[in-house]
């Protein structure tokens, strides 16, 4: 029985309905560690005021700001805006009664702020480097598209039936049951007779969801051949239905391409940085032991591109 990781399944975009309820919940979670920044000790805002809450102003610089971390549509920002509008208020309010009690004052919200603080700063470095990085050019996103003709001209798409079970559930009878089935209906009979609570699914995974290495074992795995995934705390027990031939243009896979490129380069150039800060820097393990070194380009792969996969496992049985 051979085992691999598939990517988890790719979630639907948020609708804006939801993402409204949400932030009036976040606005009011998130005021606690804010509350070092109001009463007497909070910063003069700038902006035309639009409203005043017990003499505080709440500006538009303020809402224009909140507007943008949303991330709102155009055609969404009147909305937004009012209800945006109502959560700075209840912010405001609830950041003066927590100065009241003292709450941005104690020993976890002060570390919060600080924490928070050094991550603005160090991001903020960050992207000083990062926004002086050329974007990739369109020989650079050809010349890719041309050396990885599997995740491209030569994309598979693998159709797949499965049974989900519980990890928990997965014991020793069961294996043996699972090297001898020749079918997920032979495996679901079995499930059904030991009382083994489970559930169908089917998937669909393209080549460029996988590393290569995982396509070809799946290119030369028979259709009737069971396979197993781990995800999470359940175990994927899948057959392959169907591979097909599902190609991608060179025009509709630029803008993915450029988005990997994009990040390799970000990648590379934080490594190059770390790298450089640690030569000159003196670091010293204080009360413990060095530890181990992992180099940056394992440890820390690339999200969003062609081969920002999670690394595959085939272990034996």
């Amino acid at each position: 029985m051979t085992r691999f990781d598939f990517l988890p399944f790719t979630r639907e975009k948020e609708p804006a309905s939801s993402w409204r309820a949400r932030y009036g919940i976040l606005a009011l979670a998130a005021v606690v560690g804010l509350a070092a920044c109001g009463g007497k000790d909070q910063e003069k805002k700038t902006g035309q005021a639009l409203v005043k809450v017990n003499g505080e102003e709440i500006t538009t610089l303020q809402l224009n700001d909140e507007l943008s971390r949303a991330n709102v549509q155009p055609g969404q920002q009147e909305a937004a805006a009012k209800q945006l509008l109502e959560s700075l208020i209840d912010r405001q309010l609830i950041l003066v009664e927590a100065a009241r009690n003292k709450m941005d004052r104690t020993p976890d919200v002060m570390k919060a702020i600080e924490r928070a603080k050094a991550q603005i700063i160090a991001q903020t470095y960050v992207q000083s480097i990062t926004s002086k990085l050329a974007k990739p050019s369109k020989v650079e996103i050809d010349d890719y598209f041309q050396k990885h003709p599997e995740f491209f001209s030569q994309r598979k798409q693998f159709d797949m039936k499965q049974l989900v079970i519980s990890s928990n559930d997965f014991s020793d009878n069961f294996k043996r049951a699972l090297d001898s089935a020749k079918s997920l209906d032979e495996v679901a009979a079995w499930l059904e007779k030991n009382g083994v609570r489970y559930a169908r699914g089917q998937l669909s995974r393209s080549s460029t969801d996988m590393p290569p290495e995982m396509s070809a074992k799946l290119l030369a795995m028979p259709k009737t051949q069971l396979f197993i995934v781990r995800e999470g705390g359940n175990s994927l027990i899948n057959a392959i239905v169907d591979i097909r031939d599902a190609p991608v243009t060179a025009k509709d896979a630029a803008p993915q391409i450029e988005k990997y490129l994009i990040n390799k380069k970000i990648k590379e150039a934080m490594d190059a940085e770390i790298a450089h800060l640690r030569s000159t820097a003196k670091i010293e393990y204080l009360g413990a032991s060095a530890p181990v070194a992992t180099p940056a380009a394992a440890a820390q792969p690339v999200a969003g591109g062609p081969e920002t996969k999670p690394a595959a496992t085939a272990p034996g049985n």
